[in-house]
């Protein structure tokens, strides 16, 4: 089978997630840094010059991201409590605590715990873009957006393709398509990859006639191992616009052997290329 990903969606985890994991252990391990000396010098800051429970709060978030990173989400929680309980200053440990409550479908818990790390570092992106997510999952759309656009003014913010990606979904989702497609290209500029912001490029120019265009970036899906039923199925209807029937077949093929029972090759077997 191939792998799927899921279109029309920014999905919580592979979206948040993965970069968290890495982000935040890079955040918490940090650079060697420089202390002054008793005679007006600087030197250099080694691990003894950390307080013993700022290294046990920062252990135990670097666990709770491992547990988290592996479903484990009970595990992770219990070692995110120790770690705010010793030292409450750390914003990272109210971000990931934000998103476990977000897993565990805990709107409120999630909501607090992401003021409480804006509270204590209001310029943090990785937090604005997570506070963003959630209250699009609201229906807060004003709200989310102005969140997404603290993260992306943010100089310093190196994950701002998942950002334009997250708030072009947003923006489908309360039917601006046109601000949306703006937001997913300026993803696609930054991770060409992405198959999720390739497929709603490909998906809303399709739906605007603009066939040739959304051939490039349904091609582009469709010619790795990232294709999935319904890249191949947008993919055909693509073909279908553009008369090419070779290639229409190629890619029913292509559906009809990896996905049998999906919904895409019933439509495809049914020549429903409207519905």
């Amino acid at each position: 089978m191939g792998k799927r990903f899921r279109v029309r969606m920014v999905p919580l985890v592979p979206i948040i997630f993965s970069w968290l994991a890495l982000s935040m252990v890079m955040q918490l391990s940090g650079c060697a840094g420089h202390t002054s000396g008793a005679g007006g010098g600087t030197d250099l800051v080694t691990d003894s010059d950390e307080p013993d429970s700022s290294k046990r709060a920062r252990i135990r978030l670097e666990l709770a991201v491992g547990y988290f990173d592996k479903g484990q989400t009970t595990v992770a929680l219990d070692e995110l409590k120790q770690s705010i309980n010793a030292n409450p200053n750390l914003f990272e440990a109210y971000n990931l605590r934000g998103l476990i409550y977000m897993r565990l479908n805990d709107v409120s818990l999630a909501e607090e715990s992401f003021r409480r790390a804006l509270n204590i570092n209001p310029k943090a992106a990785n937090v604005q873009h997570n506070y963003g997510w959630l209250l699009c999952q609201q229906s807060r759309m004003p709200e989310s957006f102005k969140m997404f656009a603290n993260a992306l003014a943010n100089p310093a913010y190196g994950d701002r393709a998942k950002t334009w990606m997250a708030q072009g979904w947003c923006q489908l989702k309360s039917g601006q398509d046109t601000d949306a497609e703006a937001s997913f290209q300026r993803s696609y500029e930054l991770d060409a990859g992405n198959p999720i912001t390739g497929y709603n490029l490909a998906l809303l120019l399709f739906k605007r006639g603009e066939f040739v265009r959304a051939q490039f970036y349904v091609r582009r899906i469709n010619n790795s191992e990232l294709a999935n039923a319904e890249s191949l199925w947008l993919g055909i209807k693509v073909e279908r616009r553009l008369a090419s029937p070779d290639t229409m077949a190629q890619l029913g093929g292509q559906l009809r052997k990896r996905f049998p029972q999906s919904p895409e090759t019933s439509a495809f077997d049914r020549g429903a290329f409207d519905e």
